[in-house]
């Protein structure tokens, strides 16, 4: 069923119906991807270590899974990973998938009606920064996500108007420097939050190193975040 040269790794943190549903997940972007171009990383490890690993690995300590039974949203969801990854391993959380791009929003739809998850799935084809001031979806969950999206402050911008109190948000980043935590450490105090802990990674295939920020809200964040549409990733907090 896999066949990549770090297979262990999975199936250390996997069942084996969680890996027959990444097997279907990934035939489906397959599919989808010849009509729609969703994304590059659909075969051997630059899928099972790239996206599937990457994408599971922080909801993990050891063999534990953590953070189940929660109201989950992943910003920029693109062809599913984090979000669907998050979902297939938290079958009793549920799960908010958002992105601008309706070809990939309608691409998600048509992925989540033929992969019969047990989670209540959400897919938003909308601007984060709309969504932020949407009184349904401010301060409502319990996790946000963010991979490849955009600079850690620009996402924290986006994320933390959505938390909870006392929720988190990961916000997944390659290399993590010095300069890079002090700009996210004042972008998060602005928006009334901290930065909660760093997980790291060294990805298996030589696939690169991970980091993965988490970031906690610790009260509303101010009504004037995120600013309007366009403007977190032309001027990020704490620059």
């Amino acid at each position: 069923m896999i066949q990549i040269s770090h297979q262990k790794e999975l199936e250390n943190l996997l069942t084996k119906h969680e890996l027959e549903m990444f097997s279907r997940l990934k035939e489906l972007i397959q599919k989808l991807n010849k009509i729609s171009n969703l994304t590059r990383l659909i075969d051997g490890n630059d899928y099972w270590v790239s996206q599937v690993y990457d994408s599971v690995w922080p909801f993990f300590k050891d063999s534990n899974k953590l953070f189940e039974n929660k109201k989950f949203i992943d910003i920029g969801s693109g062809c599913g990973f984090p979000g669907l990854a998050y979902a297939i391993i938290h079958p009793t959380s549920e799960v908010y998938l958002v992105d601008s791009s309706l070809k990939k929003t309608n691409a998600l739809k048509q992925i989540v009606e033929s992969m019969n998850l047990k989670n209540k799935i959400h897919i938003i084809n909308d601007r984060i920064e709309k969504i932020g001031h949407n009184l349904e979806f401010r301060h409502k969950f319990d996790i946000g996500t963010a991979r490849a999206v955009s600079s850690a402050p620009t996402v924290s911008e986006y994320l933390l108007p959505l938390l909870k109190i006392n929720g988190l948000g990961l916000i997944f980043c390659g290399k993590w420097q010095e300069t890079d935590h002090n700009k996210l450490k004042k972008a998060v105090t602005l928006l009334n939050g901290k930065i909660n802990k760093i997980k790291f990674k060294q990805l298996p295939a030589s696939k690169g190193e991970r980091n993965v920020i988490f970031i906690k809200s610790k009260g509303n964040c101010p009504i004037s975040y995120p600013r309007g549409i366009g403007k977190p990733s032309k001027y990020p907090l704490g620059n």
